[in-house]
């Protein structure tokens, strides 16, 4: 590993960050890179009592790490990126207000989980979610877009999900297919994101008063993350 990044992975990985991939994304189209070459994906987890606690449905206290999740990587990409720029690079933070200028409808240019991908991070479960070996699905992304000389990882393009229909199984919008992804797959071939955003609202508007689309069910019921809700 180069000066550099272990410089950048151990400063993230210091302030909080539970994950730090780095990825190649030369093969991605130019211009939803920003002309840069590199991702850099940074995933923080839920706390485990958070996910324990949406077993029978989505919780305010769920609501409300969801947020203080996003707000901790808009930080820590923010710092990333900064300290690169410091040290002549250009670096692009893909904050959620630097993302929402280039999405249309619920799919974004270019979103965290592709980074997260390149970046050997995870695989794209069959609900849409990334899935690692680590902490299974219970995890929030960001990701930062750089051309500094970074160690890339080698991507993971296809699921590792195989015959495992969990989620699938669970989902109470039925809206995942069970088809397993891979990088030559849309994303709507295995799953309706409009009907996990409307059963997720009227799940969550009846539990805690609010109509957000959060629902939780399928991060809670895979079996990556209830290895790591088994863990010490």
């Amino acid at each position: 590993m180069t000066e550099l990044t272990a410089y950048i992975k151990e400063k993230l990985l210091s302030a909080g960050a539970d994950l730090v991939g780095i990825g190649s994304l030369t093969e991605l189209p130019s211009n939803v890179r920003c002309g840069l070459p590199v991702g850099i994906s940074v995933a923080v987890k839920y706390p485990k009592d958070i996910i324990r606690g949406i077993s029978e449905g989505p919780t305010k206290e769920y609501h409300e790490y969801y947020d203080l999740l996003n707000e901790k990587l808009d930080k820590l990409v923010s710092l990333g990126a900064d300290a690169l720029k410091v040290l002549g690079y250009q670096a692009v933070p893909q904050t959620r207000e630097y993302v929402r200028q280039f999405t249309t409808g619920n799919i974004s240019m270019l979103p965290h989980k592709t980074v997260a991908t390149h970046a050997g991070l995870g695989w794209i479960g069959k609900c849409a979610l990334l899935v690692t070996e680590d902490y299974g699905s219970m995890i929030r992304i960001s990701s930062i877009l750089a051309d500094a000389p970074l160690d890339t990882a080698a991507p993971i393009n296809e699921s590792k999900c195989g015959a495992c229909n969990i989620c699938t199984n669970a989902c109470p919008a039925g809206a995942i297919t069970g088809k397993n992804w891979d990088v030559n797959v849309y994303r709507d071939e295995f799953y309706d994101a409009d009907a996990c955003s409307r059963t997720a609202k009227a799940r969550s508007k009846a539990a805690f008063g609010l109509e957000v689309s959060l629902c939780g069910k399928c991060i809670e019921v895979c079996p990556y993350t209830r290895r790591y809700l088994k863990s010490e």
